[in-house]
């Protein structure tokens, strides 16, 4: 039996529906910012980038419910948003034209060879942030029947209230017989800004995303989100850090589901990084009861990596879609794992990929030139 119950297609106008805060992400390429004369923009955010997944490569009614600042940035992710096929459900904020509120901007080089990618943020002032409980219409938004619902722990964190929005929606989203999903995405950098200290920001950090996984009934999340970000107990940190080791995550699924009785699921992606342009990549799916239910791991595969920023994304998208058009469990595995090697060869957050190229990879396609 389907341990997830989706609502059939034909009763709901969406198909999925997220929300998160969005951003510009600037990326000088394999220049360090130091030097660049140039910046491509992409417009991301962890929730919204699996929306824009699901409607440009997997065909689904999508939508993102998220700030909007209303000047020429706004404009520029408005646009974006749309080209993706994503419809939006915006709280406007005003920009006073000097000071904000912001669309945040996000600065991450890609590395080359032993140069790792680095990653770091203006955050100032942003309007994802001042989002609050009561600024969506949620009995209004799950009427038009919405089918799956999903957020993320890096707007969980931007501040005090965006968390219980989460919790606001998440629970708008059971009633209305939505399957939920959290990505739990542990980032120490954001958690260090919760409280007056490095150990009160993450006990908040913690109290906050233990009360998120109360209402999920899907968990998207590593070894190191389940232990620092839920507090589970698992292999000490360091012990088999960067090694493709699916027992170690199948050991703290049981104690998950002790402690979150509505989840009915948990994956990750498993990432050896063996240079930034060269990683070892695969994922595992626990999905259903300890007993009887589904223990997945995808094959293993080398990947060449143009852009790592989103692979996470890209596997969540694509595990989702398979959920959602009825595939079995191992096949949603597959289209995630192959979905998420897909988009790490393309630049930007959000996915150039086609199904059928998605498809071909999961059934063990091949490089070779398609003529």
């Amino acid at each position: 039996m389907d341990p997830l119950t989706i609502r059939p297609a034909e009763e709901c106008q969406l198909d999925f529906l997220s929300l998160g805060a969005v951003v510009n992400r600037l990326d000088p390429g394999v220049l360090p910012f130091r030097r660049a004369r140039s910046l491509e923009i992409h417009v991301s955010g962890g929730e919204y980038n699996v929306s824009a997944n699901l409607a440009s490569c997997f065909g689904q009614r999508t939508a993102v419910a998220t700030a909007m600042v209303d000047n020429g940035i706004g404009e520029l992710v408005q646009a974006r948003i749309r080209e993706m096929g994503v419809q939006a459900f915006y709280k406007h904020f005003q920009h006073d034209g000097v000071r904000g509120p912001n669309i945040a901007t996000v600065y991450s080089d890609r590395g080359q060879g032993v140069r790792a990618p680095v990653v770091f943020y203006n955050r100032a002032n942003e309007a994802g942030a001042m989002l609050k409980p009561g600024d969506f219409d949620w009995d209004a938004i799950f009427a038009r029947g919405v089918r799956w619902f999903h957020s993320g722990g890096i707007f969980a964190a931007l501040s005090d209230t965006t968390a219980p929005l989460i919790i606001e929606a998440m629970q708008a989203a059971k009633k209305a017989g939505a399957v939920t999903s959290f990505d739990l995405n542990y980032r120490a950098k954001l958690w260090a800004t919760l409280g007056a200290s490095e150990q009160e920001g993450n006990a908040q950090g913690r109290a906050m995303m233990r009360a998120i996984a109360s209402h999920v009934d899907l968990l998207i999340g590593n070894e190191e989100d389940l232990q620092l970000g839920l507090g589970i107990e698992g292999v000490p940190k360091g012990d088999h850090q960067g090694k493709l080791d699916p027992d170690a995550f199948f050991a703290m699924i049981d104690r998950v589901r002790a402690e979150f009785p509505s989840v009915q699921g948990v994956a990750t992606t498993l990432r050896e990084v063996k240079s930034t342009n060269r990683h070892e990549w695969a994922a595992v799916l626990a999905l259903g009861a300890a007993e009887g239910g589904h223990r997945l791991i995808s094959p293993t595969m080398q990947l060449d990596v143009i852009d790592r920023i989103g692979g996470g994304d890209g596997f969540a998208s694509g595990l989702i879609f398979g959920l959602l058009d009825g595939r079995q469990p191992e096949d949603a595995l597959r289209l995630g794992w192959a979905h998420g090697a897909l988009l790490t060869t393309f630049p930007g957050d959000v996915s150039m990929a086609t199904l059928s190229e998605v498809e071909d990879l999961a059934k063990g396609g091949t490089a070779r030139v398609k003529r």
